[in-house]
């Protein structure tokens, strides 16, 4: 099934609603989140709503207002209550209600969905089954029940495996309703400032991330298609996948060498001892080997030990060059990458057009799964035909102003 992006411009059996707001007005938008205390993801995206770009109450305010919250799990460290009580905000114990506030007609203007925090259960290829689906679908009912729909953001991935991913994005187009995802590691610092040329012809991606192959694995994904979707012709899909891990990854010839040693070099915490190479020092390395339907080749390496950072680096089938560059995140509080994303999510709120396709997202969820599934089943090639996803983004990275002071004693929002 081949999936095209289009611009949605059919009429819908439900009204966009309510109209745009203007510039100086603060939008009000519904926060639905399964976990949230300090340094969550639900505190780094919705806080910032509610305490300035700084997290702080000392920058930037936010063109967002946050209007109600459903939080569907409490642990002894939340700090939802306490944030709602201070800038009396209602909580509200129905996905439902906090997009309509009790009433029967839709009150928000947008609704953020965060869900990656909280004890929920794990698939049996290991990825940690958040209630993405759930959540969706409450969306989704209480837009056909008040016949009124408005923009969706959703935190990282749209689903845990394939089939809700396509689900939730199917009923999205189905039901006109504005769809932003992702992460906060394709906007973010980049050094040196490149991007893939637009229109090129590329070789081959090589990308190192580090973490858990679920969390961490969706940025390290994420982030080399960011770069792959550049190439000439724009997005075509992708044809199969594997993941090969411990000393196999560095047998036979896999990647270009050379190029990955490009990419270790942006690297600004080095954890590679002088004398040694990469596989001296990474235990459990696991390779993520996509092949793309136009000939592109990807590799994504996921090295702890060795690495603690994102990078990418690329080579154009014109050139015999190798370039690379870090996606450098601040380590932390106030994470001011995520400031970044905001600012696209805010910008979308407004306008009902996402800063990068929803296909994007689309395309890494079931890369993601593939990898998991291919790893379940010893590393064999995984077909996925159904990866026959068609796009073309028209979203250029920018190099963000320079990060605000970092605050002390904090951890890094992706460690559970």
């Amino acid at each position: 099934m081949k999936q095209v992006l289009t611009a949605i411009s059919c009429i819908s059996m439900f009204l966009l609603g309510p109209p745009i707001v203007a510039a100086q007005e603060r939008i009000p938008v519904a926060g639905i989140t399964t976990l949230y205390r300090q340094n969550t993801h639900a505190d780094v995206l919705i806080g910032r709503i509610l305490e300035t770009d700084t997290l702080d109450g000392n920058g930037k305010q936010s063109t967002l207002k946050l209007v109600s919250l459903y939080v569907d799990q409490f642990n002894e460290e939340d700090t939802s209550r306490g944030l709602c009580r201070k800038y009396n905000i209602p909580m509200f114990s129905r996905v439902r209600d906090a997009l309509t506030l009790g009433t029967k007609k839709l009150a928000v203007q947008g609704v953020m969905l965060v869900a990656e925090h909280g004890e929920y259960p794990i698939s049996p290829t290991g990825q940690t089954i958040y209630p993405k689906k759930r959540l969706f679908g409450e969306i989704f009912n209480t837009f056909k029940q008040t016949k009124q729909v408005v923009p969706v953001f959703s935190d990282k991935h749209l689903a845990d495996n394939w089939r809700d991913a396509i689900c939730i994005y199917e009923t999205a187009r189905k039901m006109n309703v504005p769809l932003m995802a992702g992460s906060s590691v394709p906007s973010a610092w980049r050094y040196p400032p490149l991007d893939v040329r637009k229109g090129a012809e590329l070789e081959e991606v090589v990308a190192v991330g580090y973490g858990p192959l679920d969390a961490y694995g969706f940025h390290a994904l994420e982030m080399m298609q960011s770069l792959a979707e550049r190439r000439k012709g724009g997005e075509s899909g992708v044809s199969r996948v594997r993941c090969v891990t411990g000393k196999d990854v560095w047998t036979g010839n896999h990647f270009d060498r050379e190029l990955l040693t490009t990419v270790l070099k942006t690297l600004k915490d080095k954890k590679i001892p002088a004398g040694k190479q990469v596989e001296d020092v990474v235990k459990e390395p696991a390779l993520f080997a996509i092949e793309y339907r136009d000939g592109l080749k990807a590799s994504v390496l996921m090295l702890d030990g060795a690495v603690q950072e994102f990078a990418a680096g690329w080579r154009y089938k014109d050139r015999t060059e190798r370039q690379a560059t870090l996606f450098w995140l601040q380590p932390v509080r106030p994470f001011h990458h995520f400031a970044h994303l905001l600012k696209g999510i805010e910008k979308f709120m407004q306008t009902k057009q996402a800063p990068w396709p929803v296909e994007r997202t689309l395309l890494t969820t079931g890369l993601l799964d593939a990898v998991h599934i291919s790893k379940t089943e010893g590393g064999d090639w995984i077909e996925t035909p159904y990866l026959d996803i068609h796009y073309r983004s028209n979203w250029n990275w920018s190099q963000p102003p320079a990060p605000p002071k970092q605050q002390n004693g904090n951890e890094n929002p992706q460690r559970k």
